[in-house]
């Protein structure tokens, strides 16, 4: 059904939704909420701290407008049993039509620095005699163009009614199992009445999308391994020569999965693997010993990279451990003559490796024989995308990089169709990152010393969860970060980036910074994909309680890349206890995949996986909160199907449908 069939909803809130890649009710049921307000507490603003986010209730005196300053805004004074305060929204004009004098509820953040008076940015608020919406739980939305919270909440609602879920588990499972009926967990997720609701909830739907993920890696997978086409004639030998062109010593994991790719390489089925290994482990290193294979047996390799800095960093490498081979760099910057060269280059054979983009995999690239495949920073690449490389040479052989650790427990969930190869330790040159929490009253050392280092020549990233602030006020966007540091530092040269910027504008912005055109570079997480810079020195994460802890040490590791000490410091938008040990984890740990599993722990698997997934996959669920136990659940009850006397032939047609993208790699 369309959206344009609910109340309210118009063809242009329709493209609104359509931005969000929702297009049908199904779908629309399948946007679940971010975050919940809990507003079953008025909080008076006098027993509130600096920082909290609360559910007030005021008394409007006055309403101001000012639409001529730099940052537009509308301003009211407020009264709370003769407290006085002002709530301020910026760059939201229609604030002013809608705050009358009365009485009204506020939901924000409180400010309260420094005893300068109490004020309240951009919250949410509702006039006290008419209130719908702030009470309860209530559940926060993503949102795009002209939509607001109460727009979704209401489509929302309206959908649940008109597109009741139905379970594809089999209904003899949903019976032996007492499985909540799938309408009932949608509900429980949207429309909570308590916590419980939405964990309940959020189970249920977690193990019917895991449930139909391990059912299509069952089917796909089948037991079947393809046999190889080709032969690889490198020696143990030659080899060790090849390893020794490095100016240092493989570390044991290095030398582990070294092996095991020699093994798979030499064996009688295809290689379809994954290498994971913590930031810094050696990976990129590992990845070339199978290149070498590949191009010294006569054969053409390709690596591909998601951003054009990372390729071009990838081809300089290359180039320097294989003079004696053509490589080439194809990406979408590359002119159309150069483009016509390379084209030509791997048809006939002349270029041996290819280092690219997703410009390698377009329809009009063909090789004379490609035999071995990098996918390097996999989880930034769909699974279909990785398809298209493969059909670029038959029976090739792929290996896929990931730097971001999983559990082993969940590897051969997550990673069904591929064999896993883990490097766990690291480089004795790779140094530990110092990391501190650092408080409010400690803000301005901090920037005085990263103006310090700018004069020193050494970079720093400044990280921001957000392109834009959110509705509650309780995030600063990346831009208004931009432009206060820009006031704060006046003498240090800042650059912005984030992930709405054009490719080609990313690019320049990366390399400009990487050849020291700028002292610090202020973006958001799109600065995860690992570029060295080496020069950077100091990573700031600002409402790092909003990141994972894997997520944050990605993010970590993008400094201490050359042979300066380097530091991470985390700014808390919260003083909450659970946020400051979340972060004390990190701070007192670099193992990535001991950072993973306490990750896993204290998030639930909804985080930890569903962000971990390419495309579309599991992208339903990716908001939810749920233990890791859910999909050992779904596991044990495929198991228990397809073992039965079920006719589980309808299933595997749902199962593989749902994840396409998923079987066009592994029965390629």
């Amino acid at each position: 059904m369309q959206l344009t069939s609910l109340k309210f909803i118009s063809e242009k809130r329709e493209r609104d939704f359509n931005k969000l890649n929702i297009y049908t009710l199904e779908e629309l049921v399948g946007h679940f909420p971010r975050d919940y307000l809990d507003l079953r507490k008025v909080t008076l603003l006098k027993d509130a701290y600096h920082n909290d986010v609360i559910l007030t209730k005021c008394e409007v005196l006055n309403v101001e407008t000012n639409r001529y300053s730099r940052r537009p805004f509308v301003k009211a004074l407020c009264q709370q049993g003769g407290y006085i305060f002002t709530a301020i929204w910026f760059n939201q004009p229609y604030v002013a039509a809608k705050l009358k004098i009365g009485e009204y509820l506020f939901y924000g953040r409180v400010s309260n620095k420094y005893g300068m008076g109490c004020q309240m940015t951009n919250p949410s608020f509702e006039p006290t005699e008419k209130n719908n919406n702030l009470k309860g739980l209530v559940p926060v939305y993503s949102l795009s163009g002209g939509l607001t919270q109460g727009v979704v909440r209401s489509a929302i609602r309206q959908a649940l009614a008109k597109v009741p879920k139905v379970s594809h588990i089999p209904v003899p499972m949903q019976k032996k199992y007492a499985l909540m009926p799938l309408s009932e967990a949608y509900r429980k997720v949207h429309c909570p009445e308590c916590a419980e609701d939405v964990r309940l909830g959020s189970e249920r739907i977690a193990l019917e999308e895991y449930f139909l993920l391990i059912a299509a890696f069952k089917v796909i997978k089948g037991g079947r391994d393809e046999a190889r086409l080709r032969r690889y004639n490198v020696t143990v030998g030659e080899l060790r020569e090849f390893i020794a062109r490095f100016p240092f010593e493989f570390t044991e994991g290095q030398k582990g999965a070294t092996k095991d790719i020699f093994d798979s390489l030499n064996s009688p089925r295809r290689m379809n693997m994954l290498l994971q290994g913590d930031v810094g482990s050696g990976k990129t290193a590992v990845a070339l010993v199978g290149i070498y294979m590949a191009v010294k047996s006569g054969f053409q390799a390709a690596m591909l990279a998601p951003t054009e800095v990372l390729a071009r960093q990838n081809a300089e490498l290359i180039k320097r451990y294989f003079p004696e081979y053509n490589v080439s760099t194809l990406t979408g910057s590359t002119s159309a003559a150069e483009k016509r060269e390379i084209k030509k280059g791997l048809a006939d054979g002349e270029i041996n490796i290819v280092c690219g983009t997703h410009a390698v995999i377009q329809s009009d690239v063909t090789f004379k024989e490609l035999a071995f495949a990098v996918c390097d920073e996999q989880h930034r690449f769909g699974v279909a995308q990785r398809s298209s490389l493969l059909e670029k040479g038959d029976g090739c052989d792929v290996l896929v990089m990931s730097a971001t650790p999983i559990p082993r427990t969940l590897s051969l969930i997550f990673y069904g169709d591929l064999d896993v190869a883990t490097i766990k330790d690291k480089p004795l040159s790779r140094q530990d990152i110092s990391t501190s929490i650092i408080p409010e009253r400690k803000y301005g050392d901090m920037l005085k010393y990263v103006s310090e280092q700018a004069k020193l020549g050494n970079q720093t990233y400044f990280v921001c969860p957000k392109i834009e602030g959110d509705d509650e006020g309780t995030v600063m966007s990346v831009s208004e970060l931009f432009e206060e540091l820009q006031t704060k530092m006046p003498d240090v040269r800042l650059a912005l980036l984030h992930g709405k910027m054009k490719d080609r504008e990313k690019n320049d912005v990366m390399f400009a910074f990487k050849n020291k055109q700028y002292d610090c570079l202020v973006s958001t997480t799109v600065i995860e994909v690992g570029v060295d810079v080496p020069d950077a020195t100091t990573m700031i994460i600002y409402n790092a309680e909003r990141f994972g802890l894997s997520q944050l040490h990605q993010l970590r590791g993008r400094v201490g890349r050359g042979d300066k000490k380097s530091y991470c410091f985390l700014l808390m938008g919260t003083d909450s206890d659970e946020a400051r040990e979340r972060l004390g984890i990190l701070k007192n740990c670099s193992d990535g995949f001991e950072i993973a599993e306490a990750d896993l722990k204290m998030r639930g698997g909804g985080d930890f996986l569903g962000t971990r997934q390419s495309g579309k996959m599991l992208s339903e669920i990716k908001n939810l909160r749920f233990p890791v136990e859910t999909i050992f659940t779904a596991k044990a009850i495929v198991d228990d199907a397809f073992s039965g006397s079920l006719d589980i032939n309808a299933l595997s047609r749902i199962a593989v449908e749902k994840y396409r993208a998923l079987a066009d790699v592994t029965l390629n």
